[in-house]
């Protein structure tokens, strides 16, 4: 290979990595959903009661220079209290409540790591090869 076909070569990769990251990013986004859904369907993670909860787990990706971000996340207020639960809490009125965590979202994480660190491996040697 020339140093001309090798900085062909080069330039190729740079302009489709951009593209092959944004593609492996969005898959891992969309696993973890899927993940963190499956953990909030029934214990150890929280119960399905109407299924909204459920249903406003979303990702949104989107593109970066030569690469992308992607965020998944809930609307819901009760998210953050289904996670890390509250203990010993008195509101206002002097109601006294206890609620155990039900993580969903903590055991997904090792699973998307795993699916991001291979998705970046598969789109490097994409745009490589």
């Amino acid at each position: 290979m020339t140093p001309d076909e090798l900085a062909s070569r080069l330039d190729r990769a740079a302009t489709d990595l951009g593209p092959a990251i944004e593609r492996a990013v969005q898959h891992a986004g969309e696993l973890g959903r899927a993940l963190i859904r499956a953990n909030a369907s029934g214990r150890p993670g929280p119960n399905i009661i109407t299924g909204q909860y459920w249903a406003s787990w979303q990702t949104q990706t989107r593109a970066i220079p030569h690469g992308a971000q992607c965020t998944i996340g809930t609307d819901r207020p009760q998210g953050r209290r289904l996670e890390f639960g509250f203990f010993d809490m008195t509101d206002s009125l002097g109601r006294h409540y206890y609620q155990p965590p039900f993580p969903h979202v903590g055991p997904a994480v090792p699973a998307i790591q795993s699916a991001l660190r291979a998705g970046m491996l598969s789109a490097v040697s994409e745009v490589l090869s």
